[in-house]
């Protein structure tokens, strides 16, 4: 972390200089264009387009030249400092990094079987993105055949993900009316999916106590609070879709109607000016998002984009630990492609699943060496349990309880 903080410090110098290199130049060049520009207009005036000049005026635009090529080269010798600057980061990435990183890496993790799964990752991650033809692309390059059922709901994803973007909503609740609604507003049908898309799904949104369609009628009812009174008929009218979520947003649905109130003196100026607050569009995506990860079945985050950034974590202590392997020669102690000879803390935001580690031989549980119950209800991992039992008896090591290793069962967290 220390590496990253020393980088990201000469980075924003140069960011620094950058933005006062620019308003300098900026500044010198107006000066000279409206100097230069006035002094020919009163060339022009003074002595007209054919006239030779007298020795006053040689003299000025003599001067003139001087001021040009000093300012040029004030500006180049600022520059070339920039460059410095800039050479300086990639000292900094150099000293504070390692580029080589093959040392932590294992010979043959990519076999036919992982290059394949690796390969899915990485169209799943396109997908994600909407990086549709760089999918395709590397499907082709790669062999990979993905069916198209996999690639809509992606498409489908992103293409209601910009319409929020652009914050534009328009209330189209039933599809067989798309059509003539679409017409009689002017409105794309690109805008129109989000609503679709959410009254489509409404009983599984329901289902997983998602509250993404209550917004998206709250975002579009603030919509019209914004034009004022111009609007009050249509936003009274439009109240009635929050009919069906009066049971479980009746809160905010009163703000809501309280705020028509104040419709004569703006939004804006009232005691619901949080109402306005942008920060409920990005709400928006994320709820939008989750929810649409959640009816497909997926993670809300890439798996790759999840991979890489533990990576990253993980990386500067396992070439460190590498490093400290080498030094004292008992290369030995790293030899299993399934576990790290350390634990890596990766912070709580990739904590996905419960842990177990057995408390009698303190390592974590695997697919290999599950835990397993006893029957007085102390857990231990199968390899434990397989290492205590004598003859047909086992006694647990935490209770004195004998019992058969054959009543023991795996759980699973």
């Amino acid at each position: 972390m220390d590496q990253c903080v020393t980088v990201e410090r000469e980075l924003e110098k140069v960011l620094h200089k950058f933005s006062g290199y620019g308003q300098l130049c900026e500044r010198g060049l107006e000066e000279l264009i409206d100097y230069t520009g006035g002094l020919k207009h009163e060339i022009l005036q003074s002595h007209g387009q054919d006239a030779e000049l007298s020795g006053t005026l040689s003299l000025v635009l003599t001067q003139c030249c001087k001021r040009i090529k000093d300012t040029v080269q004030k500006l180049a010798s600022d520059h070339k400092d920039i460059h410095s600057s800039v050479s300086r980061v990639g000292k900094a990435i150099d000293k504070n990094f390692d580029s080589d990183i093959s040392s932590v890496g294992i010979d043959g993790c990519w076999q036919a079987d992982s290059q394949r799964l690796l390969n899915e990752v990485m169209v799943e991650h396109f997908f994600r993105q909407g990086m549709l033809d760089v999918a395709e692309e590397l499907c082709q390059e790669s062999g990979l055949s993905v069916d198209p059922s996999q690639k809509e709901p992606f498409v489908e994803l992103n293409r209601i993900l910009e319409a929020l973007k652009v914050r534009v909503l328009r209330p189209a609740l039933e599809s067989e009316k798309l059509h003539d609604w679409t017409l009689r507003c002017g409105c794309s049908h690109r805008l129109i999916r989000i609503f679709i898309w959410a009254v489509s799904n409404r009983e599984m949104l329901i289902a997983q106590n998602s509250s993404l369609e209550f917004k998206l009628h709250r975002l579009y009812f603030i919509s019209l609070l914004m034009g004022g009174t111009t609007n009050q008929r249509e936003a009274l009218q439009y109240a009635k879709n929050f009919q069906p979520f009066a049971l479980n947003h009746q809160k905010d649905i009163q703000v809501l109607m309280g705020s028509l109130v104040y419709l004569r003196q703006g939004i804006e100026n009232s005691p619901y000016v949080h109402l306005l607050d942008a920060n409920q569009w990005a709400d928006i995506c994320d709820i939008f998002t989750r929810d649409a990860c959640a009816l497909l079945g997926l993670s809300v985050e890439s798996p790759l984009s999840v991979s890489f950034s533990a990576g990253c974590v993980a990386l500067p202590a396992l070439i460190n630990i590498k490093a400290v392997i080498e030094q004292r020669q008992c290369t030995g102690v790293w030899n299993q492609k399934d576990e790290l000879p350390i634990e890596v803390d990766l912070g709580k935001k990739c904590w996905y699943h419960s842990i177990f580690a057995c408390p009698i031989l303190r390592q974590q549980t695997t697919d290999n060496n599950p835990p397993m119950k006893l029957v007085c209800g102390h857990i231990i991992s199968r390899d434990a349990l397989n290492k205590m039992f004598n003859g047909s008896k086992l006694k647990c090591p935490y209770c004195p309880m004998e019992q058969s290793p054959g009543d023991a069962k795996q759980i699973f967290f």
